[in-house]
């Protein structure tokens, strides 16, 4: 079997598998978000916040929900960080420096997981396990919190009310994630990877020396750093380790992991708005895009010219034989249209356009299906302003799900998409204008510029995944890239929420004959158009000194 029929087949499993679960996991999360009753464990976790779990909530007070809570958890997850040299189970490490203890924590509470450290080389168990693996429950279903409450802002109509943000986190995390979570370890660890508690100790011969390595809790880390569409990795090597990634099974599931919630939430936002067409029409979308990228990645990576990449059935530089050029490609295009920084290759080593369709995978939004949550708000974001762009061009006042898209709602519309371009390309301007940010840049070029362009890009876009080839563990990058993650998580949060409130203040309208009909294949067209050409135009310029140069030019 070819190489390129094995990936076809790969993806053709892969997409069977998610059209499996779709129904059954969208439909439950519906449940989940709508049900009034509340378990006994997730009682106590209310009283012990002292939180009203029954109290609605205007988006004001839902944003400083969220605000509040994350901001505790950056000041908790510093603090362990500091203080690690003398907690139980460091495993000898030392204390982490403060630069890097601020970029941790933001990167982790913001969904992000972009890593300046090498994991098995910094982290104690406490660190890792109840500080890191714990924002990766809880990080995710403050995003799945968000999208849930714009969705609530669609199918409500005359009250600003959008539900309760602590209870929708608790229920993300409690009835959703944690079972999730608690199946994909054991599948896991029956693939090999390892879940244990053990030392640092010494294996087998390395170039005349020993190698040390120590275990740790990673398959419990793994399925929710997958799952909770977060990234980084337990091991500096992230997936491609084999402790976290042992087969090419376990490398495909992972993918599923990272994809199913993203996929499925589109189904919770159709029952939700009691319109299963309009979810069916976002799905349709997002599938669309990742089906595109992913058929380009696979044709840039195996079709790509040169004696030496032909002999060896593609470009295969930079990544694992296990997974092959098909394996690899379909994980990085799945962790850059997700808010996933785990990566299985080496992304540096990709071909010209190759890095360039993982760089504008995560600068369309990550919305394709996105992350967690984030995925689903920031597509419906990029549906209102496809709507007023159609309303444009017909004369007519734009509608979305029967709510009128007028002057207030385009407006946090328009400064939610550009929040993020504006920290990327300005934090990009900045390090490489300054004279000392360049040193840390391994290559020259179109490709040095490349590795500074896609830190910040995963960085603002809470990505997390590294081009390669980039020193970002200085004080500069530490201290910027921290800020880009924690303004590119939270900014547009208050922009979403604020438009949440606009909506569910509003009255219905109903449909007439010059309603543009959103549920069709007509507006998914359109919806695909308008993400394509606004990213497009926001990012050519920075692309072509990058990745499209260095691309054109092999």
């Amino acid at each position: 079997m070819s190489p390129v029929t094995a990936g076809v087949l790969q993806l053709l499993a892969l997409i069977a598998a998610l059209a499996l679960a779709y129904r059954p996991l969208g439909d439950y999360m519906a449940r989940v978000y709508s049900s009034e009753k509340h378990y006994t464990p997730e009682k106590w976790l209310y009283k012990a916040i002292g939180a009203d779990p029954n109290a609605e909530m205007r988006w004001p007070a839902y944003l400083r929900g969220v605000l509040a809570f994350s901001l505790v958890g950056v000041l908790f997850l510093y603090a362990l960080q500091r203080a690690q040299g003398i907690l139980p189970g460091s495993l000898g490490f030392a204390a982490i420096d403060p630069d890097q203890a601020f970029n941790t924590a933001a990167s982790f509470v913001a969904n992000t997981n972009w890593q300046s450290y090498a994991g098995e080389q910094a982290m104690g168990h406490v660190v890792q396990t109840g500080g890191l693996a714990v924002q990766n429950f809880v990080s995710a279903a403050v995003g799945m919190a968000v999208a849930v409450a714009l969705v609530r802002g669609f199918a409500r109509s005359r009250t600003g009310e959008l539900g309760n943000f602590w209870a929708d986190l608790v229920r993300g995390t409690v009835r959703i994630l944690l079972p999730i979570a608690v199946l994909g370890a054991l599948v896991l660890v029956a693939c090999g990877a390892i879940q244990n508690f053990a030392g640092i100790h010494e294996v087998g011969q390395f170039m005349g020396g020993t190698q040390q390595w120590n275990g740790g809790a990673v398959a419990s880390q793994e399925v929710i750093k997958e799952l909770g569409t977060n990234g980084g990795g337990y091991f500096n090597a992230n997936s491609a380790h084999p402790f976290e990634n042992p087969t090419p099974f376990s490398n495909l599931f992972e993918i599923f992991l990272i994809l199913v919630i993203p996929f499925a939430l589109t189904r919770t936002f159709g029952r939700m708005v009691a319109n299963l067409r309009q979810g069916y029409a976002i799905l349709a979308t997002m599938a669309t895009i990742w089906l595109g990228f992913t058929a380009l990645m696979m044709w840039t990576e195996f079709a790509h010219h040169g004696p030496a990449l032909q002999a060896a059935g593609g470009a295969m530089e930079g990544k694992e034989t296990r997974f092959g050029i098909a394996g690899s490609a379909i994980f990085s295009v799945a962790t850059t249209l997700t808010s996933t920084g785990a990566v299985n290759s080496f992304h540096s080593s990709y071909t010209g356009l190759g890095g360039g369709i993982q760089l504008l995978g995560m600068q369309l939004g990550e919305i394709a299906p996105g992350g967690v949550g984030s995925g689903l708000y920031g597509m419906l974001v990029m549906a209102i302003i496809a709507v007023f762009i159609a309303g444009l061009m017909v004369g007519r006042t734009p509608e979305y799900l029967g709510k009128k898209i007028g002057t207030r709602e385009i407006k946090f519309a328009a400064c939610y998409i550009l929040i993020t371009p504006a920290l990327v390309l300005c934090f990009t301007a900045a390090a490489m204008a300054l004279p000392t940010p360049p040193h840390s840049m391994l290559n020259s070029g179109a490709h040095g510029f490349s590795e500074v362009l896609y830190a910040y890009t995963s960085g603002a876009n809470n990505n997390g995944s590294a081009f390669g080839g980039l020193n970002a563990d200085t004080q500069w990058y530490n201290t910027t890239i921290g800020l880009a993650m924690l303004l590119g998580r939270f900014l547009p949060m208050v922009f979403v929420l604020a438009l949440a409130g606009s909506l569910a203040e509003q009255k219905p309208v109903p449909e007439t004959t010059g309603t543009l009909r959103t549920d069709k294949p007509l507006y998914a067209g359109l919806l695909v158009g308008t993400i394509i050409i606004v990213t497009g135009l926001t990012y050519f310029p920075a692309l072509a000194l990058g990745p499209l140069a260095e691309g054109l030019a092999s």
